[in-house]
């Protein structure tokens, strides 16, 4: 009989790839919540205990037993699948464990208590204190983020404290989208008291550590024992080189560094008491100064890096989350796929525009008969107003994503570089559009 998953979010695109997965018929993929509502919603997600219900209900609804719920999106998927896996008792990681993961403040307090030299100085700030700017302690420049973000929504890099006075001024126009839910997730959690003061609506500060190459680590952990299946290397762009360009697997990093990385995630995820779940953990390494640190760790696997793990190893990295449910030790293959080198191309303005023209099925086409292995997502469909996407980072609108391998970074690069002409984008400066 089949195996019956549910996928929380479930997207046509990320079907695609978990139908490569098991023997024919030996999995049943079902959807869990809608997709639109629980990763782009129109204004606000729901209130978390409100999407909780709905979950709750739909899984009720199905005739036959649930073996599995996975979910491969950031919160507020990340808290809700495994409060929905330990109420009907399959193999997760604890509420609390993902917690420490996704609250990058009780993030940063355990990683200095494990691997403080990996770690740069940081602090809490509230934007709504009367005068934040009084409680700062760290000197410029500084990275501020909200406590639960993703996709560096609302990270800005401040030099200054006017730098700084803007930037709190927006995290509390906007920070609101995601504390409330984040704060719905965390009455679910027993945190320290000193951690639940530190709710939703606030911002961590830190020292820069974005120097060198950011690498990022695929595990997971299976009856306590941790285990690193792949390396991805991030390379950035743009102002303050805090946009991602595209994501590249295998890494080029030294091996022994990876290997020290690899020490530092079996002590987090050790200490966190995080088990039987994905993860993914990003670092930096200044070769310079041949010093690693951490930036975050995220609870579930990186849906970014699936079709890289596919064309690179012969399987998608959903492999592992689906496995670990089910309660077994997942068997992922190595370089067992058609490419040497795959990446994950990142399209991206670095100012404001209106989208002209936007790929046309016929182009994504032509693309993939041209190089048949290319996968294209389009983010910003013609008409559309770059400022009005959803969840960017602060210095950039990213408009597509182009998934291809090859044989090293010389070919991928000159390959992304004949699809983005073949899919044809064009655009009008923001100010132009609004006057014609």
């Amino acid at each position: 009989m089949s195996s019956n998953i549910f996928v929380m979010g479930f997207d046509p695109f990320n079907r695609e790839l978990m139908e490569t997965l098991g023997e024919p018929g030996e999995y049943a993929w079902h959807a869990l919540l809608e997709y639109p509502g629980i990763i782009e919603p129109d204004d606000a997600f729901p209130p978390f205990d409100e999407l909780l219900a709905t979950a709750r209900d739909e899984l009720e609804a199905f005739p036959d037993p649930v073996d599995g719920i996975i979910g491969y999106w950031d919160f507020p998927t990340s808290g809700l699948v495994p409060l929905l896996r330990q109420e009907r008792g399959l193999p997760s990681p604890t509420a609390e464990a993902v917690a420490r993961c996704e609250h990058k403040y009780w993030a940063r307090c355990i990683q200095a208590q494990v691997v403080p030299d990996l770690v740069p100085r940081f602090q809490s700030l509230d934007p709504f204190a009367g005068d934040p700017l009084a409680r700062l302690e760290l000197e410029f420049p500084i990275w501020v983020k909200p406590v639960k973000a993703h996709s560096s929504f609302l990270g800005f890099r401040v030099h200054n404290r006017r730098e700084l006075t803007a930037a709190l001024r927006m995290m509390r126009e906007r920070i609101h989208r995601m504390a409330e839910p984040f704060n719905g997730f965390m009455a679910h959690v027993d945190a320290p008291r000193e951690i639940a003061a530190v709710d939703g609506y606030h911002c961590i500060a830190e020292e820069i550590i974005s120097r060198g190459h950011q690498c990022t680590l695929e595990g997971y952990v299976f009856d306590g024992e941790v285990t690193v299946y792949g390396a991805v290397d991030s390379i950035r762009s743009g102002r303050y080189r805090s946009s991602f360009a595209r994501y590249q697997y295998p890494s080029t990093l030294p091996r022994r560094v990876q290997a020290r990385m690899i020490v530092a995630t079996r002590q987090l995820m050790d200490h966190i008491g995080y088990d039987n779940g994905a993860f993914n953990i990003e670092f930096y390494w200044d070769p310079r100064s041949d010093r690693i640190r951490v930036l975050e760790i995220n609870s579930r696997i990186s849906k970014s890096h699936s079709p890289l793990f596919l064309m690179v190893d012969g399987a998608i990295n959903q492999q592992v989350p689906v496995e670990l449910v089910l309660g077994r030790r997942p068997r992922f293959p190595s370089r067992e796929g058609r490419f040497a080198m795959a990446a994950k191309i990142m399209l991206r303005l670095h100012e404001d525009a209106t989208v002209e023209r936007s790929p046309t099925q016929a182009d994504i086409d032509a693309a993939r008969a041209r190089y048949p292995e290319v996968r294209v997502r389009v983010l910003a469909p013609a008409g559309t107003r770059l400022a009005h996407l959803d969840f960017q980072d602060s210095y950039s609108f990213e408009i597509a994503e182009i998934f291809l391998g090859g044989r090293d970074r010389k070919e991928l690069l000159a390959k992304a570089a004949e699809i983005e002409r073949l899919l044809g984008f064009r655009f009008a400066r923001a100010d132009k559009a609004e006057s014609a």
